[in-house]
């Protein structure tokens, strides 16, 4: 049964983001422990996680209007996770709540000196959605619909759903991520930002630009390979092949996120009709200023910060 939702909005979305949304439990500590040590803690923060969702918190700090699509228990983690989003101006009307279910969390330990991560993660209870679960009115009417693959059979119908009304989908494949589930997915993306492990885990290339190629082979129109600190490279079917390097930061605090906020921060820059060149660099940007405090949203820049971060 399709699912009918309210609808106020005055106008459309620009990106409706549909995966799922996280609690993410952060430590700061000196090092990863070992055997059965303990050790103390120098800062911890509960933050909303999530590759979409945080993509989506991105979107709107920037300046973008958004909506997320997920479904989450009726825990406290679940709360702090919706309350957390719309808090950010992000729109919530199409996150259905599982009764005596519970949401994703993951604990994750970041080195103090380097910013590394380790993370232990618990999925949620809650079951993925139905396809015809996914609000296609809201979809069909965004300029974006961005996903990762995260209740698969809804965005496989949603995204086929969104082609068909002329709406972009953009596909967000992260490392040690890769199923061969996903494939149609990338065939029916318009945008693939993948990390470099996807994209061989994928392609079963070695080669960035082999793994690209194949890539658009598969249907996208832009693919992206990127690589944390190494930066990223960009391809088009249109023959634009160039490397934007990741900003150097005198201090990196938590890398938690980064990749997330690229994905948002490239989609804003889509949406503002930037040139392929300066689409990567803002997203860089977004990514570089985003390790500057702990956790994978805390130190999310908005539109002004990172103009005049790439300014200076």
């Amino acid at each position: 049964m399709m699912l009918e939702y309210a609808d106020d909005r005055n106008e459309p979305y620009d990106v409706v983001g549909l995966g799922a949304s996280s609690l993410d439990i952060i430590n700061l500590v000196d090092h990863f422990p070992q055997n059965e040590e303990v050790q103390q803690a120098h800062e911890l923060v509960l933050s909303g996680g999530g590759p979409v969702a945080t993509a989506i918190v991105t979107l709107e700090r920037l300046g973008a209007r958004t909506a997320m699509v997920d479904a989450l228990g009726d825990d406290w983690r679940s709360e702090f996770i919706l309350k957390q989003l719309q808090q950010e101006g992000v729109d919530t009307r199409y996150i259905l709540t599982r009764p005596g279910q519970t949401s994703s969390t993951s604990c994750i330990l970041v080195k103090r000196s380097t910013g590394e991560r380790a993370i232990v993660h618990m999925p949620a209870s809650a079951p993925e959605l139905d396809p015809n679960e996914a609000p296609f009115s809201a979809i069909q009417g965004a300029r974006f619909l961005h996903l990762n693959g995260r209740h698969l059979k809804a965005c496989l119908k949603a995204a086929r759903r969104a082609r068909m009304a002329g709406v972009k989908v953009s596909f967000d494949g992260g490392a040690n991520r890769y199923q061969p589930e996903l494939r149609p997915l990338i065939a029916l993306a318009d945008i693939c930002i993948v990390a470099r492990q996807f994209g061989e885990a994928c392609t079963g290339s070695h080669n960035p630009d082999q793994s690209a190629a194949r890539l658009l082979e598969m249907g996208p129109g832009i693919v992206v390979i990127t690589e944390g600190v190494k930066g990223s490279q960009v391809y088009s079917k249109q023959g634009q092949r160039f490397y934007q390097p990741a900003f150097a930061m005198p201090e990196v605090v938590d890398t938690t996120g980064c990749g997330d906020s690229y994905h948002g921060a490239f989609l804003f820059g889509l949406l503002r009709g930037f040139s392929l060149e300066k689409t990567a660099e803002f997203a860089s940007a977004v990514a570089a200023l985003n390790t500057q405090a702990l956790g994978g949203r805390k130190a999310l820049p908005t539109l002004k910060e990172v103009e005049q971060f790439l300014s200076s």
